[in-house]
Parts: C-alpha cells; sequence; structure tokens
C-alpha cells in the first residue's frame, strides 16, 4: 500500500512539474532584432526586458555585431539597451605581468538604460523589433 502511494505522489509531483514547465514557456515570445547607434550596428552590448506588470520573469540578451535573440515575457516590457565602448586599458595588478583589462564606457544616454523610456509589447510567438539608437 505503502509503495502505491509513493508511485501515485510520484506521478502527481511529475504532472505538476511538467504543467508549470509547460505554462512558463507558453508565457513567452521570441524577440529578435537589431541594435544600431546613429546608424552603425552596435558591436556589442546587451538587451534586457523587465514586464511592467511585475508579472514574469525578467530576461535579457547579448548584442553581437547588431543583433540580439531573447526569449521574453508576454506583454508590456520595460527595455533597456547597453552598448559599451573601449576607453583605455588597466593592469589587473601592478608588476610587470599583470593581465590587462580594458576600461569600458557607456555610449548611450540613460533614457536608453538606467532612466529607459522604452518599451516594447511582446507577443505570443515571434517578435521582431530594431532599436535605431543615438548617441545624444
Amino acid at each position: 500500500m505503502i509503495r502505491v502511494l509513493n508511485l501515485r505522489w510520484l506521478h502527481l509531483s511529475a504532472c505538476i512539474l511538467l504543467l508549470t514547465a509547460c505554462g512558463t514557456e507558453s508565457n513567452m515570445g521570441d524577440v529578435t532584432g537589431t541594435v544600431s547607434v546613429d546608424g552603425q550596428p552596435a558591436e556589442r552590448g546587451s538587451v534586457s526586458f523587465a514586464p511592467l506588470s511585475g508579472a514574469g520573469s525578467t530576461s535579457g540578451a547579448e548584442i553581437s555585431n547588431g543583433k540580439y535573440s531573447a526569449k521574453v515575457s508576454l506583454g508590456k516590457n520595460k527595455v533597456e539597451i547597453r552598448v559599451p565602448k573601449v576607453v583605455g586599458k588597466q593592469r589587473l595588478y601592478d608588476t610587470p605581468d599583470s593581465p590587462v583589462q580594458e576600461l569600458l564606457e557607456e555610449v548611450l544616454p540613460a533614457k536608453y538604460n538606467d532612466q529607459t523610456v522604452l518599451e516594447l509589447d511582446v507577443k505570443r510567438g515571434k517578435n521582431e523589433k530594431n532599436w535605431e539608437l543615438t548617441e545624444k
């Protein structure tokens, strides 16, 4: 009897996990697109999405050669875009053989990231959004 009960709980738990996983996936849309700054593709950077409702999960993607792709919660999302540029290099340690690290600075104004005005309404399925931004 105990063995049958354990199998039922195991089966019930597996069904709940399966339904939860499927439900989460169905609340996401695929978002792809490009990011350009002053007419040029952003070489590297990041795009992040946060649901305005507070429900759902935040997500993000790396920008590579001007392109990005992410799974994003359905509905209206706040969007933050960051595009760094190398402004110098710095040694990690005060030794002659120290590794060197790039010093980065944000190219875009705060209205595209820290104080973003960007939003995207994500629908079920595939969504495409190209961002044409300026440094000013």
